[in-house]
């Protein structure tokens, strides 16, 4: 019976290492936490059109929102170019969330072990430590969903941002919403219109 407990600790071991090894070291080269997301560009490639560019919240669910605004504007409107990419949040977020990772893990090779992390420092063993130690599983599967969690937020911006030509026309972040279909269409003739009058007159000015 003892076996079988020490095994399947062993097993549980080695399946938090995988996972926290994959959160901490496979990352995209721009310094996004999770695994890369590849950028999706819309639009005729012979043309050089208007360029419209989201970022978003992946982790939020909102690259399905893009890809459906970026049906119905090329549907409308063929020439614009669509462009998306996940929004990063800030580096020192990123630093943060892969801290708490690195810190589950060597919570989880402690309880797995059984060393007393208190005795390292001169403490006195916590009552909570002790039952941690002696509940490996429930402990380290209870520690591991939440230090997940926490980073899943940490990396969750909420951002649906919108540039158009490089120029920022919606935010969510500032806004607290998604713009609606009839606001976007608004904000494209606009800018349309505005880039039709800087290109017949140069020296016109907004």
């Amino acid at each position: 019976m003892s076996s079988l407990y020490g095994l399947s600790c062993m097993l549980v071991f080695v399946l938090f290492s995988t996972l926290t090894i994959r959160d901490l070291f496979i990352a995209s080269d721009s310094g996004s936490y999770f695994k890369e997301i590849p950028a999706t560009k819309m639009g005729m490639s012979q043309y050089v059109g208007p360029t419209m560019k989201f970022q978003y919240c992946y982790s939020c669910g909102y690259h399905k929102a893009f890809q459906e605004y970026g049906n119905i504007i090329q549907q409308k409107y063929p020439e614009i170019i669509i462009e998306g990419e996940n929004y990063n949040p800030p580096t020192y977020i990123i630093l943060i969330a892969k801290i708490i990772g690195a810190v589950k893990m060597l919570l989880v090779v402690c309880i797995i072990s059984g060393v007393n992390i208190f005795q390292c420092i001169g403490q006195p063993q916590p009552w909570w430590w002790t039952w941690c130690v002696d509940n490996r599983l429930y402990s380290c599967l209870m520690l591991f969903f939440t230090c997940n969690a926490i980073e899943n937020q940490l990396m969750s911006t909420g951002a649906f941002e919108i540039t158009f030509n490089d120029v920022p026309v919606w935010s969510k972040l500032e806004t607290g919403r998604i713009p609606q279909p009839a606001e976007l269409f608004q904000i494209i003739d606009n800018n349309l219109r505005f880039q039709g009058k800087v290109e017949l007159k140069p020296g016109f000015a907004k």
